[in-house]
């Protein structure tokens, strides 16, 4: 709908028709769709002379399924029939015309289709009536062959044009009418469903033709690496029985083999409600699993992986969970009809499901080592913040899927700042471009011409990559069809939507092996040949104790012991400060919350000054109402995000942060240099051994890829939006539209000035509800929970490398003790076993060098 077309002749005449004194800003696509078709259904009842109880019935019926008892939208509709009955604005061609003009030509096909099913209620359409449809589609463009389709599909004839059906299905695709309201997309569904139906090709069922040959090639990789680290486990568990290596080198080799097993591409799929995100999912699995509908659909974030076999779990938000049927996964998964079309964030908020995790063997996607997380629309979702974090905590790359007819609204921009500031966030970054991102025109097969889907990418392109651009990187932004993908795959045919969509798979294909996974094979690489290397600088320190070449004296014995004991007072040392330091930022934290609680109110009140929205206060008050509340829940969020950010992490933690590693660096530089001196008087190379360890320190303080900028907050942000319980906005959602719809007339023409006190009501129960949900969780506790995963990451980090620093001590004395108590065959057969252990260890580093260098070869 090209609502710059409403001219001051169309407002003027819904003034009349409704009573009240209309601007052009209250003329909202749905208010005029409905004048239209008040319009419409008035002057085929009234064409030919007499209308009957029955008419009157079913035109109630009609306008009655785009509102709700009671509603704003009710009120308008009784209103419009009263006007346009009074002024007969059926009979004037003029003022037909002037409301039609802002219509698509979809549109216009979806309100004559209402005039048919109006004229064809009783079975047959009456000739009166249906000379009034032809002179009205006449004026309006419809062309004759598609009047033929719709009065074959309420008069039930068998034999149409198949062209002008093709056509006519065409226009009235529902995810054409996402601009209107959902409502509008249903009817859309439901006309169809009326219709003559295309004719369906055989579902052959035939193998996907989307293939991953990246990510195969890097599973293979990904598995040689499991067995590398299955061999240098089985070497250093030998090792250490014969008390050759010490017991910490065991747990090493688990904990980084755990890791390269469990190692999973996160891959999730975001956008506003209705985008086609359940059929992408089903295009990029070759399957029909994810439910599919043209309204509203998913209601909970759905995570799809690879299995053993098929099976569904449910998870609460309670903690429990239980194993369901894909007939109740169905259930589940799935938005209510009515929710969808009507209330669908109070059925979000209500939900109690955290999560449904989908396991699946036969899936070639999933079964190349990749998670899929399909997530309900964020755009009405009340706790958007806290699912956008859910979706990508751990993600490698978002997909972010907009329809193409119609493509990033002002909400989809908002939402695609939002993802790229998580992202960011994610990574310890600021606010720069993300290259894991990719922006997808679904629907493209909605545009039939070259130029017009050349001005889609166009104006997709210039708004990621422009003067703040969202994302940065080659093939980033695609345009495609999931449903006539998803066709072709299930019917084993090539076409042109096939092909791009292959073109799409690709981009995912290569982002996550060449983009990430070489990096984390790389990381793993680095890991693994660490661990080998202190296991071959252990075994070289043995066979010079076997050789005589490293000697121990009953004084140097003596000063390995008080080092030992050093160490561990160390050990206790860095705890005792952490304890201090996470005590002083709470305190400071607990202050600085205080004040910013006390400076919100305030904040936000100025902000809402900008809050802006499309919704009428008097024809479509309650949408405006959740409108305000969503944009109360965001401000909160993004100032609770400032403090979070500028404040605790910047500021607070930084500075007691900075100060630990201080101390940290400093304790483990003097069990280096106490190592060191060892090394000088006996020839040892502990300092070497011990130095492997404390380089790999930072990846227990930040993550892999520096997640939080060093501080872990990535994490800590995450728990004070759950901690700030967000969900109260759901709440609120209730008790403000209620305090609010009986407080202001219908008829008050001061639209400005309801907004006004619309959003006052909003804040001041908005806070009413937000001060309840914080006396109920008592930030010294939560924030403590929080902040103390930051500082326990650190110290058990410390603990972990002293740890090993005694266990190396430890290690040469039992190697001295061994050596000391073995025959001269004893050691000969020791330097025997050694070199064979040796040779193992270094074929495999001559094994990762040949996958280091596949994985720099791109």
């Amino acid at each position: 709908m090209d609502t710059s077309l409403v001219n001051s002749q169309t407002v003027e005449l819904l003034s009349q028709i409704t009573g009240q004194k209309l601007t052009q800003k209250n003329l909202t696509p749905p208010v005029i769709f409905l004048a239209n078709l008040v319009t419409v259904l008035l002057g085929v009842i009234f064409v030919d002379g007499t209308v009957a109880e029955s008419e009157k019935q079913r035109l109630l019926t009609t306008l009655y399924r785009f509102s709700i008892p009671e509603s704003d939208v009710r009120k308008l509709t009784h209103l419009m029939i009263k006007g346009v009955k009074d002024n007969q604005v059926y009979k004037q061609v003029n003022s037909l015309l002037a409301l039609a003009a802002p219509l698509s030509e979809s549109e216009k096909l979806l309100l004559i289709s209402f005039g048919y099913e109006m004229s064809a209620a009783d079975g047959e359409i009456d000739p009166h009536e249906k000379k009034y449809l032809e002179i009205l589609a006449k004026y309006l463009g419809i062309q004759s062959q598609h009047l033929a389709i719709l009065e074959a599909g309420f008069t039930h004839q068998e034999n149409v044009e198949p062209i002008a059906l093709d056509e006519v299905h065409f226009l009235l695709n529902p995810a054409r009418f996402q601009e209107l309201e959902t409502i509008f997309v249903k009817a859309a569904n439901d006309m169809l469903a009326n219709l003559p139906a295309k004719p369906k090709h055989k579902i052959t069922k035939q193998h996907s033709n989307i293939s991953y040959g990246e990510l195969a090639k890097f599973q293979e990789n990904r598995k040689q690496l499991e067995t590398y680290c299955a061999q240098i486990y089985q070497i250093v568990k030998d090792c250490n029985e014969r008390n050759f290596l010490p017991h910490t080198l065991i747990e090493e080799v688990e904990k980084v083999s755990k890791k390269i097993k469990l190692q999973r591409f996160r891959l999730a799929v975001v956008g506003e409600f209705s985008k086609g995100k359940s059929t992408l999912l089903n295009a990029l699995l070759g399957e029909e699993i994810q439910p599919v509908r043209e309204i509203p659909c998913s209601g909970a974030v759905t995570v799809l992986k690879y299995g053993t076999q098929k099976r569904i779990i449910c998870r609460y938000q309670n903690a429990t969970e239980e194993e369901i049927t894909f007939e109740e996964y169905q259930i589940k998964a799935t938005i209510s009809e009515n929710a969808a079309i009507d209330c669908l964030s109070d059925e979000l908020a209500d939900s109690q499901i955290d999560e449904i995790v989908f396991e699946h063997p036969d899936l070639e996607l999933c079964s190349s080592g990749v998670e899929i997380v399909d997530s309900p629309g964020l755009n009405e979702h009340p706790d958007r913040t806290k699912i956008t974090q859910k979706l990508l905590k751990d993600t490698d790359a978002v997909i972010f899927l907009t329809n193409a007819s119609c493509s990033l609204t002002q909400v989809e921009r908002d939402l695609l700042h939002d993802l790229k500031n998580q992202l960011n966030l994610n990574y310890g970054r600021a606010n720069e471009p993300v290259n894991n991102l990719f922006v997808v025109g679904n629907f493209i097969d909605l545009v039939r011409s070259d130029k017009g889907r050349e001005q889609v990418r166009q104006r997709i392109e210039r708004f990621v990559n422009g003067q703040n651009p969202i994302l940065v990187g080659e093939n980033r932004v695609h345009l495609i069809s999931a449903q006539a993908t998803l066709e072709a795959i299930l019917q084993g045919d090539e076409n042109e939507y096939l092909k791009s969509f292959q073109n799409f798979t690709q981009s995912i294909d290569k982002f996550l092996t060449f983009d990430s996974g070489n990096l984390k094979i790389k990381h793993f690489i680095t890991q693994i040949n660490a661990m080998a290397q202190k296991s071959l600088d252990g075994l070289y320190q043995f066979e010079d104790i076997l050789k005589g070449k490293i000697k121990i004296s009953e004084a140097e014995k003596q000063k390995i012991l008080e080092n030992i004991g050093e160490a561990s007072g160390r050990d206790v040392k860095i705890k005792n400060i952490a304890e201090i330091q996470q005590k002083e930022v709470i305190k400071q934290a607990t202050d600085s919350w205080t004040k910013w609680r006390e400076e919100l109110k305030e904040n936000i009140t100025q902000q809402s000054k900008h809050w802006d929205s499309l919704h009428s206060p008097v024809f479509s008050q309650d949408k405006l109402i959740k409108d305000y509340i969503t944009k109360f829940s965001w401000t909160i969020s993004r100032e609770l995000d400032i403090w979070g950010n500028k404040q605790l992490r910047d500021v607070i933690l930084l500075n007691s942060i900075e100060y630990l590693d201080t101390e940290i660096a400093c304790e483990l530089n003097a069990i280096q240099s106490e190592f060191q001196s060892i090394d000088m008087h006996i020839q040892t190379n502990l300092s070497e051994q011990l130095k492997l360890s404390i380089n790999g320190i930072n990846d227990d303080f930040t993550g892999f890829g520096g997640i939080g900028g060093g501080l872990g907050i990535g994490a800590l942000a995450a728990g004070l939006m759950v901690f700030t319980g967000l969900g109260f906005i759901a709440v609120i959602v209730a008790s403000v539209a209620a305090a609010i719809a009986g407080s202001f007339g219908f008829g008050m023409l001061d639209f400005d000035g309801l907004k006004d006190k619309i959003k006052g009501k909003v804040i001041e129960i908005g806070f009413q509800k937000f001060n309840e949900s914080m006396d109920k969780n008592k930030l010294p506790v939560k924030l403590d929970e929080i902040v103390g995963t930051v500082f326990k990451d650190r110290v058990e980090s410390a603990s972990r490398v002293i740890a090993e620093a005694i266990a190396l001590y430890e290690n040469l004395l039992e190697q001295q003790e061994k050596a000391h108590n073995e025959t001269l065959e004893q050691r000969e057969a020791e330097k025997m076993w050694i070199y064979q252990k040796r040779e193992e260890l270094e074929q495999v580093q001559n094994g990762l060098e040949i996958i280091l260098s596949k994985c720099t070869i791109v």
